[in-house]
């Protein structure tokens, strides 16, 4: 069964680009949330979870263990919000509101992200060294893999909260994203990351014009 969700197994092949099932769905999967987000459905959380599984299996095939742990929390949180966006803000039935925080929040909330990335990214070089059983072999970019998956944890969160800057923070990740992916040679994973970018624009975007209903 595992071999099935192996980096190796692949499904096609795209202008010379292996492509293997597992990363082919998660990039569908993906693709679907973030539309279904973008348009505040709830149904993206749940698309989100299977999308979540499949990258957690992927990332760790090739070594991107910043972004394999970035999963767990991503499962988290999105049961979390799942159940948060099915919550009702008050008795008149209506979800949370669609707003930026607090000038101060949002400076806080940078703060907090860089200086948590620059820890993460010195225990993620030093892993392979402390739990060489789980990750036998030295991380990729540590400390920009991990900066993209702190800034992808805040995101996350900001977006459960409806927090319209938290498409700034998928922006910029996308941006990081389209070249590490590349540079790792997950092309597919690249092609995702710039359609991404574009989805998150355009979030931002939708998200700043249109009141929720």
């Amino acid at each position: 069964m595992f071999e099935f969700w192996s980096v190796n197994n692949i499904a096609f092949t795209v202008v010379g680009y292996p492509m293997s099932y597992v990363e082919f769905l998660g990039t569908i999967f993906s693709l679907w949330s973030v539309w279904l987000i973008s348009k505040r459905k709830i149904l993206t959380w749940p698309v989100g979870i299977v999308s979540v599984l499949l990258y957690m299996m992927l990332f760790y095939q090739i070594r991107l263990y910043s972004d394999a742990i970035e999963q767990v929390y991503y499962l988290v949180v999105s049961f979390y919000g799942w159940w948060r966006w099915s919550k009702p803000e008050s008795a008149s039935g209506k979800i949370l509101s669609v707003r930026y925080s607090s000038p101060r929040a949002i400076v806080l909330a940078a703060s907090v992200t860089i200086a948590i990335s620059f820890v993460t990214g010195t225990l993620i070089s030093q892993i392979h060294l402390i739990l060489p059983t789980l990750f036998p072999e030295k991380a990729s970019f540590p400390y920009l893999d991990a900066l993209t998956t702190i800034m992808s944890f805040t995101a996350m969160w900001l977006m459960v909260q409806k927090r319209i800057e938290s498409w700034y923070y998928w922006i910029v990740v996308d941006i990081i994203g389209i070249w590490l992916y590349y540079v790792k040679e997950v092309k597919f994973i690249a092609l995702l990351y710039v359609i991404l970018l574009f989805m998150a624009i355009n979030g931002s975007i939708s998200w700043q014009k249109k009141p929720l209903s």
